[in-house]
């Protein structure tokens, strides 16, 4: 009895090894043909982790008050940014500048996070002279390159906040007839920095007719100023005819004319977003009534393209430029290394009492950190990079022997008479 129990508890155990082994075998055995490997699931690898990492994106709104860009912004993304902002008076906004105010807010639709920062623009063309109201705008973006730059040259580069300003919604007022001189003079100074994406404001006030007018005049005159704005790109031969159909529609859509609002109104027996007046409602997730669906449809189908063209682009261009200059730059004029982390060092070495004195540091070190900058026009970039990767390994060199002769001092104190 004892025996056949036995028996038969290990005839269980392998029965239940056997089941095991047949499970690991169906995950591991390959389901497809027998030449395939697998590395065709990368992009489901690609796809996991940024859907646990989540996305940034920075959008900037310019343009003069009153052309319903928070309104929009609310109604794009379903939100509230500006829950207790308060609107100025006339009086004050004659001694009023341009102010800047970023929003950030943490969006999840079916798991997928996006971190959006809206960057506003209050006061944009309120002045009686509004000829340099642009410059602090201009500033921002370069500070946010900077600031990019700076964190990206740094010891940890893993947790970078990207915080660049991805695309700029220009709004233009419908009431004119075209573009004003400081929408032209404005969009000339940052399309070189920012992808820009004109937008007629409040286009419930215009007619069909005089929409489609508006939007002749207002590209006419931006290829006449020669201004870039952002070009969708176009679909690729493989790509499916209904996508090849809306990029072919929204880039005739460009400049989108838009009207925003966050009310729910009944029309037709349904609730709908829109602008109730005397003759009817304004529907605006409506493509019959104005371009809000086709804004919408562009920044969310061309997100990514809009960081790519960035990143590629515009930042690329602002780092040249600024190893250009010779490297990055402090407040004094000075350049210093792309990382401070080794002139800190130094500038220990030379305030520390209990340190050797500064004789024997070798001058590569005194002319690191306190020469002028220097305007290499002609130079190539690679130079210049290479120059600077040679000028961190001095330094590294420098900061090895310095610790090194004073682990030696260190080491012949400690050897010292005892009493």
């Amino acid at each position: 009895m004892v025996v056949a129990a036995q028996l038969r508890g290990t005839a269980f155990g392998l029965q239940l090894n056997m089941s095991q082994a047949d499970k690991l075998k169906g995950q591991f055995t390959n389901p497809e043909t027998p030449g395939y490997v697998g590395f065709a699931n990368l992009p489901n690898q690609v796809h996991r982790k940024s859907v646990k990492k989540g996305f940034e994106f920075t959008l900037m709104v310019v343009g003069e008050s009153g052309l319903g860009k928070s309104t929009l912004i609310n109604s794009l993304f379903l939100t509230d940014l500006y829950p207790e902002r308060v609107i100025p008076g006339a009086a004050e906004k004659i001694e009023r500048t341009v102010q800047i105010e970023a929003s950030t807010v943490e969006i999840e639709e079916r798991g997928v996070k996006l971190r959006l920062t809206v960057v506003d623009t209050p006061g944009y063309g309120d002045a009686i002279n509004s000829q340099d109201c642009f410059n602090t705008i201009i500033a921002y973006i370069d500070d946010q390159f900077e600031r990019y730059l700076h964190d990206e040259s740094g010891l940890n580069r893993r947790h970078i906040v990207d915080n660049r300003v991805h695309c700029c919604f220009y709004f233009i007022s419908p009431l004119g007839h075209g573009l004003k001189p400081l929408d032209v003079q404005f969009m000339k100074a940052i399309h070189n920095k920012v992808n820009v994406v004109p937008v007629i404001a409040k286009a419930d006030t215009l007619t069909l007719k005089e929409r489609e007018r508006l939007k002749r005049r207002i590209l006419d005159e931006i290829d006449e100023h020669g201004i870039k704005i952002y070009h969708l790109p176009d679909a690729e031969s493989d790509e499916d005819e209904d996508f090849k159909e809306q990029t072919r529609v929204l880039k005739t859509s460009i400049p989108f004319a838009v009207v925003g609002s966050n009310q729910q109104i009944e029309a037709k027996g349904k609730k709908v977003r829109g602008r109730l007046y005397p003759w009817g409602v304004v529907e605006v997730e409506n493509p019959e009534h104005n371009d809000f669906l086709k804004l919408r449809t562009m920044l969310i189908t061309h997100m990514q393209d809009l960081q790519e063209v960035t990143q590629d682009l515009h930042y690329e261009n602002f780092r040249s430029e600024r190893l250009k200059r010779g490297g990055r730059l402090s407040s004094h004029g000075y350049v210093l290394p792309l990382s401070p982390v080794y002139v800190l060092p130094c500038l220990a070495f030379f305030t520390s009492p209990n340190l050797p004195t500064p004789s024997i540091l070798p001058k590569s070190c005194i002319t690191t950190i306190g020469r002028k900058v220097a305007e290499p026009e002609e130079m190539d970039k690679d130079m210049i990079l290479q120059e600077k990767e040679a000028e961190l390994r001095r330094m590294q060199e420098m900061i090895a022997k310095m610790q090194a002769q004073m682990q030696k001092q260190g080491d012949g104190e400690g050897d010292g008479p005892h009493m």
